[in-house]
């Protein structure tokens, strides 16, 4: 009995160590930002843009509308459906901007975005989901380009982070899971090679 346990133990431990080398195959594979930079002729990005893709796993860094400079692996909020509440585990759909920049944060670095938006307030008041005083109070923030505040009834703290101390876990697993509580979890080394184009007011689009 004891020597089954063991076996199974050894096994899966065998198993995990398999994932974990194939999945350091694939990243050392993996082109840098500054590679794929060069593979299209740019030296430096003028209008970049964020284009998330939750079904294909992705964070696209563009320049402009249409030039694809590279795609990062991401994850998301456990729930796949649009966030609409503070808890939901959710991340939202829409169009966004960064609005203010954590770089001390419990997952590396944290870039936040201006969720709820207007677009989201105004769809939040409209299926009643907050109350008319709710609706003008969070538009003010937002009139005022604030970073929304994360205690209102439609949630907050949304954005783009690394993985922190689990970093090396997380980056070498061979397949991907949603486990945030509603932001877009990306690798620390990626996060590190968009810090420098990152900005407050760079435009973030989330899809599905």
């Amino acid at each position: 009995m004891i020597k089954r346990i063991i076996l199974f133990v050894v096994s899966i431990f065998v198993f995990i160590a398999g994932c974990m080398f194939y999945g350091v195959i694939i990243n050392l594979r993996e082109n840098t930002l500054a590679e794929e930079m060069r593979s299209h002729n740019i030296t430096d990005l003028k209008n970049p843009i964020i284009r998330i893709s939750r079904k294909n796993y992705t964070l696209g860094l563009y320049e402009g509308d249409s030039i694809l400079v590279k795609n990062f692996r991401a994850v998301f909020g456990r729930n796949s459906q649009p966030k609409r509440l503070a808890d939901d585990k959710a991340t939202p759909f829409g169009e966004y901007e960064v609005c203010d920049i954590d770089q001390n944060s419990i997952y590396y670095k944290f870039y936040k975005i201006n969720y709820p938006n207007l677009k989201d307030l105004t769809d939040a008041k409209n299926r009643g989901t907050i109350s008319k005083e709710d609706f003008e109070s969070l538009r003010y923030q937002s009139d005022l380009n604030q970073s929304p505040k994360a205690d209102s009834r439609l949630g907050g703290d949304i954005g783009i982070h690394g993985l922190g101390r689990l970093n090396f876990l997380f980056k070498n697993l061979p397949f991907v899971f949603n486990w945030t509580d509603g932001s877009i979890a990306i690798s620390n080394e990626s996060i590190d090679e968009l810090s420098p184009i990152i900005q407050k007011g760079t435009k973030v689009i989330i899809g599905e």
